[in-house]
């Protein structure tokens, strides 16, 4: 990806947590002919400095078996966006951007196939997203846990490489940015704001 220097985070806590906070990824691996993308929910967690991504996709989507074969795999991380309007700087001479923000991290994957890992996934995945639901699935017949469990392929893949890119308006003078920050956050489109409130996160406009 390319990252100016100045749309660079430098904060490794800030990058791990715009991954949590955006854990519906794209994962894209290859085959011998052509890339191959996968929307799934990732789990991000880091263990003596390695960050981990671990996932689950269905047993019929072919997606598993490119994980399988050890290539490096590129794992999308894509947060809030927004378009730019070049009436919002002082200086007429400009022209229309986009801001946004995305997480690229390169791993080469592990398959997971046992029951009980897999259990550990999804075990992870409902405490994340669903807390509530994690009795109900706990609680239901074994023969049919079984029969789901039968029917996914977990991975998990340890980030080699991580790149992290926030484009918001680095490169503009602080009353530009503040313009940029009071246009996006008074949108309605909740992700049009969102670019507002990471902005001001990252201490621009000040």
């Amino acid at each position: 990806m390319y990252i100016p220097e100045y749309h660079r985070p430098k904060d490794h806590a800030v990058v791990r947590a715009f991954m949590k906070e955006n854990p519906f990824a794209i994962v894209v691996s290859s085959d011998e002919n052509s890339p191959f993308a996968t929307h799934v929910p990732v789990l991000v967690s880091e263990a003596e400095g390695i960050i981990h991504l671990r996932g689950h996709v269905a047993r019929a989507n072919p997606h598993w078996k490119m994980l399988e074969a050890g290539r490096e795999t590129l794992v999308i991380f894509h947060g809030p966006h927004a378009y730019v309007s070049p009436s919002l700087y002082e200086s007429r001479a400009s022209v229309p951007t986009w801001n946004y923000a995305a997480v690229h991290a390169y791993g080469r994957a592990r398959i997971i196939t046992e029951p009980a890992r897999l259990t550990e996934i999804l075990v992870e995945t409902i405490t994340s997203f669903e807390q509530a639901y994690l009795e109900q699935w706990q609680n239901l017949n074994e023969g049919f846990r079984t029969k789901m469990l039968s029917q996914i392929v977990g991975f998990e893949i340890p980030v080699d490489r991580l790149e992290a890119k926030f484009k918001l308006s680095q490169n503009r003078p602080r009353i530009d940015q503040a313009r940029v920050i009071q246009a996006l956050e008074s949108s309605t489109d909740s992700t049009v704001s969102a670019v507002a409130r990471l902005m001001k996160e990252q201490g621009l406009g000040r």
